[in-house]
């Protein structure tokens, strides 16, 4: 019987070595995560009713078994990689990726975020494995994404689309020491308004627009004082183009402090203008807020308006909530999806598959989908890895308490020949 013991425990220590050596071995792995083995004593039953259990009081055990090499899902340490397409967990998930990109009930999970581009723009890791986000609602984030649509991530190369301007904020100091004029306006005739400033508006197909702002002083009407405002296109210089709303323009009105008070909210709408292209007929509002005037040069504080010209991509980034979201040189940016992250109710029964990935089993229960940053799921680095969880100076110790073990188990062995050539040896 003594054989057998030894054995079980030359075997329980082999496994043990195998399983630190393979997490030493993958000490570098991204996303790896070490193994323990585990060991349960064995007890040689017997059917004996005076005997608890079936074994005697004096009935030494059997030796041992391997009962689980058990997977720590401990968190590794992030690194720094500078590539956006990398990402890394700071806590509890796993990407959720698809084998096959053309089959995405082929899922597979990891927490190894080593991402690049295949040659069909979709993002894969070294495997080919496809990133799963959330479809998005919308072109842009705010409309949220479908979270019951899983779809692979796929690169929008194409142009960042123009947007029409429809607001332009203007905020301007005008001279409160500036000489009345009652000469009628015209935009050729410097001498027929006090100051001038201009911004770049845009239409829908992107093609840029310049609207000119004429301020006039009025006569003060003493606590207020008066000042009208002449919007003009003047693309052509030589021939601009009215979009004031009233052919005598707006009138903007200043009480004795210098804060703008008409119009009431700073907001003045602007006549439409026909561009003379298959671009829609561009329709601005301007708004004041903000406005001064002071006893000081005139001057522009603010100026800001919501219209894009057509981009190029420039890059990718990845927020904490794992929005992917495609950069344009034209300060746009589109939502290309959300990255699906996994949970299950007992990670360490899920099957390893090697390539630091796993799939689901039955000990490991259904997978659970969430957001990065939301409940029990943690939130997402991008230009990060997750380096392997494994401690190399306790494998180092584990490794020698093994080796340690081995030894002994082959010196029972060998104590048990002994006494058996001791036996066969009495005369």
């Amino acid at each position: 019987m003594g054989f057998e013991t030894a054995l079980s425990g030359l075997n329980a220590a082999a496994n043990n070595l195998s399983v630190t050596s393979n997490n030493i071995a993958n000490a570098n792995t991204t996303g790896f995560k070490e193994s323990r083995a585990e060991f349960a004593d064995i007890f040689a039953s017997s059917i004996d009713g005076g005997n608890i259990g079936g074994v005697t009081t004096t009935q030494p055990g059997a030796g041992v078994r391997v009962a689980e090499d058990a997977q720590q899902f401990t968190q590794g340490t992030t690194t720094a990689t500078g590539n956006n397409l990398d990402m890394a967990i700071n806590g509890q998930g796993f990407f959720t990726l698809a084998a096959n990109p053309a089959n995405l009930n082929s899922l597979v999970y990891s927490r190894s975020g080593a991402f690049e581009v295949n040659k069909d723009g979709i993002v894969t890791n070294s495997q080919g494995q496809a990133l799963l986000a959330y479809k998005p609602n919308g072109a842009t984030a705010a409309a949220g994404f479908s979270t019951g649509v899983l779809t692979p991530v796929a690169l929008n190369a194409g142009m960042g689309l123009p947007s029409a301007t429809t607001k332009v904020s203007l905020g301007v100091n005008l001279d409160a020491g500036s000489t009345p004029i009652s000469a009628p306006f015209n935009p050729s005739d410097p001498s027929t308004y006090t100051s001038q400033t201009s911004a770049t508006i845009y239409d829908s197909l992107g093609v840029s627009h310049k609207l000119t702002s004429y301020f006039v002083a009025g006569t003060p009407t003493p606590p207020t004082s008066n000042w009208t405002v002449h919007q003009y296109i003047t693309d052509d210089p030589a021939n601009p183009v009215s979009v004031d709303t009233a052919p005598s323009g707006t009138n903007l009105t200043f009480d004795s402090t210098g804060k703008l008070t008409v119009p009431a909210n700073g907001q003045v709408s602007l006549a439409p203008y026909a561009t003379g292209t298959s671009a829609a007929n561009i329709s601005v509002t301007m708004n004041y807020t903000g406005s001064t005037q002071l006893s000081s040069a005139f001057g522009v504080n603010a100026l800001t308006q919501d219209g894009l010209t057509a981009g190029n991509l420039t890059g990718i980034s990845i927020d904490g909530s794992g929005v992917i979201s495609a950069n344009y040189s034209n300060g746009s940016t589109t939502p290309l999806g959300k990255v699906a992250l996994s949970q299950f109710p007992n990670p360490q029964g899920l099957t390893q598959l090697g390539n630091t990935s796993w799939t689901q089993s039955y000990t490991s229960g259904a997978p659970i989908l969430g957001n990065a940053g939301v409940g029990q799921f943690g939130r997402i680095q991008s230009g990060a890895l997750e380096q392997s969880n494994v401690d190399l100076s306790a494998q180092l110790v584990n490794l020698i308490v093994a080796q340690q073990t081995y030894q002994a188990n082959s010196q029972a062995i060998s104590a048990e020949n002994k006494i058996i050539d001791t036996i066969l040896n009495i005369r």
